[in-house]
């Protein structure tokens, strides 16, 4: 009877372990997110000895995701530092690593892939990428019940690990907080016709010059607190400043008085503009994310509001402004100067911008010298920001779309108190080789911080810049 036992309980183990899928990870989804390997919650996870030979490469490297690399080595020694080698190839349970329906429960394991003998391999040639590949159809080989999954972010590897016979493979996609861009926050809500044949019932109270309007909180699908409503009629434009079970509240910002705000200068030249400028100026938003095309203003506006309320109020003492860039500029040494000068060819849209708002001044170039000295504008690389404590600035982070949620965490933790965020970037314009519109840090940011009550998110719509850039916007 023991013996039956022995065998049955053998039986259901052997079952649930073909019920789990197995995922081998390639080493961009490791410098994507560290801690990946902990997301895929009761399926067991291997990773090649290749991968780490690739991570310990990296991590000595002076590339921005070394410390993402030394993360993700760290994480996996912590799990298996007391493991045997035996227990190391069998795997690792991950139980407790973690809380909630997402905690991880399956296991980890190194695959030595380098001892593959040439007859168990696809691809002949030494590459990593074709190495990573041979372990995957080596595992799918030897595991026919079960799911065997490579899952990488290289499209290019993708299409080479299906061509070479790989069943199933696919990109990462637990940091996805949206399956299509359509869904993801623009940051207000649009009303067919005009807004107040929507509303059947309303309270209103003005104080001063503020009317704040107490709705239905059905009109609005999922609102949220700064969340923006207009209508198509033009008629209406309010900001949701509080929501109650079963009503919220509208401040009514009115269209003429929003279309007429300026900063340095600039007025707006559309609703999206204007709501764009309203939540610049708002000193109790700390983090503005501004999306959208290519000239539609989000950096002019930035840099203008920023000027504003240096210069003209006094909120804050500097402006810093940062970007995102390309990979040969990660160690910006080979550019000559200082940190700033390094950084002025990566931020020519910060000083066309400056040059636009100056360009009726009897000196242009002389304007901008003043005002890049008044206002304390300093150009910084975003890979030595980790480690700083921003008191009191303005921070515009252009080209946001680049970075990862990981990356875009290093930087907001860096602000302190009384610093505002200004994340502007295009989400049609990524140019990292392991990013996409849904799982760039900007749309994961948005997401995120859509009912922080201290952020505000506005999608411009229209290009303002030319009718040249707007026809090769829609058309190309």
């Amino acid at each position: 009877m023991p013996k039956n036992q022995t065998v049955e309980t053998l039986d259901i183990q052997t079952a649930a372990r073909v019920h789990r899928k197995l995922f081998v990870l390639d080493t961009n989804i490791l410098l994507h997110e560290p801690l990946a390997f902990l997301s895929f919650k009761e399926h067991d996870v291997v990773v090649p000895m290749t991968v780490l030979e690739e991570l310990d490469y990296i991590k000595d490297s002076k590339k921005d995701v070394a410390r993402d690399a030394r993360v993700s080595i760290r994480a996996m020694e912590d799990l298996l530092h007391d493991a045997s080698p035996e227990q190391m190839l069998e795997g690792v349970t991950m139980q407790g690593l973690g809380s909630g329906k997402t905690a991880p429960t399956g296991a980890l394991s190194i695959f030595a892939d380098l001892s593959m003998q040439d007859k168990q391999q696809v691809f002949s040639s030494n590459e990593n990428d074709n190495r990573i590949i041979n372990a995957a159809l080596y595992l799918q080989a030897q595991n026919p019940k079960r799911d065997v999954v490579l899952v990488t972010k290289d499209i290019n590897m993708r299409l080479k690990a299906k061509g070479a016979g790989m069943s199933l493979v696919q990109d990462y996609r637990s940091d996805q907080l949206i399956s299509d861009m359509k869904y993801l926050t623009k940051g207000f809500y649009k009303f067919e016709g005009n807004f107040w044949d929507k509303v059947k019932s309303v309270e209103s109270v003005t104080e001063g010059r503020d009317t704040v309007h107490t709705i239905d909180k059905s009109l609005v699908p999922e609102p949220y607190i700064n969340e923006f409503i207009v209508d198509d009629d033009g008629s209406f434009a309010g900001l949701i400043e509080a929501i109650d079970e079963d009503t919220i509240e509208v401040l009514d910002l009115g269209v003429d008085r929003l279309m007429a705000r300026k900063a340095w200068g600039i007025h707006p030249k559309n609703i999206g503009q204007a709501m764009a400028l309203h939540t610049l100026l708002d000193p109790h938003i700390d983090l503005c994310i501004l999306t959208g095309p290519a000239g539609s203003g989000k950096t002019l506006l930035a840099l203008a509001a920023a000027l504003h309320m240096v210069i003209e109020h006094n909120m804050y003492d500097k402006i810093i402004v940062t970007r995102s860039t390309p990979e040969i500029a990660e160690s910006i040494g080979f550019l000559p100067g200082t940190e700033e000068e390094k950084m002025a060819p990566w931020l020519a849209a910060i000083t066309d911008s400056l040059e636009v708002l100056h360009k009726n001044d009897e000196n242009t170039k002389g304007s901008m010298n003043y005002i890049m000295e008044k206002a304390n504008i300093q150009f910084k690389s975003v890979n030595f920001m980790r480690g700083r404590s921003l008191q009191n600035a303005i921070v515009i982070l252009d080209e946001s779309q680049n970075l990862t949620a990981s990356q875009l965490k290093t930087i907001i933790t860096r602000c302190g108190e009384g610093t505002k965020l200004i994340c502007a970037g295009n989400l049609s314009q990524i140019d990292s080789n392991y990013l996409n519109p849904l799982t760039s840090g900007l749309t994961y940011l948005v997401e995120k911080f859509k009912y922080f009550s201290g952020s505000a998110t506005v999608s411009l719509d229209g290009v303002v810049r030319s009718r040249l850039a707007e026809f090769a916007e829609k058309q190309l």
